[in-house]
């Protein structure tokens, strides 16, 4: 495959949902990245002063942009949309609880043009703590690696080469991820019928699909404070990930197996929400009540 990608220029998607307590460091960490051009801060209707923020850091800097939402259409949804805000030849997508060193974008660059057809390229994503983000790396998602693990939180995950700057992988993490737009447009971006979790599953697997390959930098650390948006509503946050399992089973596992194991794989998905899931969510709401 040969494609051409243009400068290094680089439009960065942010997609906010009450991420006010870490918003301003990644918006921040982003308009330091040289190779950067516009910043599209897409927000699904926040209820706190997310966009009050925005707007303040906007009002004196042109290349950040503010598109309000009336309603929380989902994370793909909200990319695609950011995305069609711009026209640079790189797409960046970043969570809002993610913060970039210096130098992060112009590093990922670098990679990428190392790659035959890059599709999309995350970074080593690590907490405040330095632990890793089991989910930067991750295998296809299947049925098998869920059972396997039991329904655990990194049932796909896959181990960092460490002397590897550079590692293929099937997956990597939808907070932080560089794609070409030529890539992007190619498979028709993000699957809007994800609303939340799965999307970033699906998106790499098509673009492998299509020939692009999917790395991540294992030489670039971000910082990832994760689930700042979603512990708000853990309830709704579990349902629409075991939404998004079915999708995905549906799109790529279910074609070629009898029909009989689609009423299976949805109660295996139901037991899971129900046994699994929801207790750990309906816990966790009682301990953020507890703190307050």
């Amino acid at each position: 495959m040969t494609a051409s990608y243009g400068t290094g220029a680089v439009d960065a998607v942010v997609v906010a949902y009450d991420s006010a307590s870490t918003l301003e460091a990644c918006l921040r960490s982003l308009l330091a990245q040289p190779p950067l051009v516009r910043l599209v801060v897409v927000d699904n209707g926040s209820r706190d002063d997310s966009r009050a923020r925005v707007r303040a850091m906007a009002a004196g800097e042109p290349r950040l942009s503010l598109l309000e939402l009336d309603h929380n259409p989902g994370f793909a949804a909200a990319c695609n949309a950011g995305a069609a805000a711009g026209d640079s030849p790189w797409l960046l997508f970043v969570n809002p609880d993610c913060e970039l060193p210096q130098g992060t974008l112009e590093r990922l660059l670098a990679h990428a043009a190392t790659l035959r057809a890059p599709g999309a390229l995350g970074a080593d994503l690590r907490d405040a703590e330095g632990r890793r983000d089991a989910a930067a790396r991750r295998h296809d998602l299947s049925l098998g690696r869920l059972l396997a693990a039991r329904g655990g939180r990194d049932a796909l995950a896959i181990p960092v080469e460490e002397g590897r700057a550079l590692q293929p992988v099937e997956a990597c993490s939808g907070a932080l991820m560089l794609v070409p737009r030529a890539a992007f447009e190619r498979i028709g971006g993000w699957d809007a019928g994800y609303r939340l979790h799965v999307e970033d599953l699906d998106f790499c697997r098509r673009l492998r699909e299509a020939g692009f390959a999917v790395a991540v930098a294992n030489d670039v650390p971000v910082l990832h404070h994760r689930g700042v948006s979603s512990r708000a509503r853990p309830l709704f946050v579990e349902w629409h990930k075991h939404r998004g399992l079915w999708r995905y089973w549906r799109r790529f596992e279910a074609p070629g197996r009898a029909w009989g194991w689609q009423p299976l794989v949805a109660l295996a998905l139901a037991a899971r929400f129900t046994l699994i899931a929801l207790p750990r969510a309906m816990l966790g709401a009682r301990s953020r009540r507890r703190a307050r």
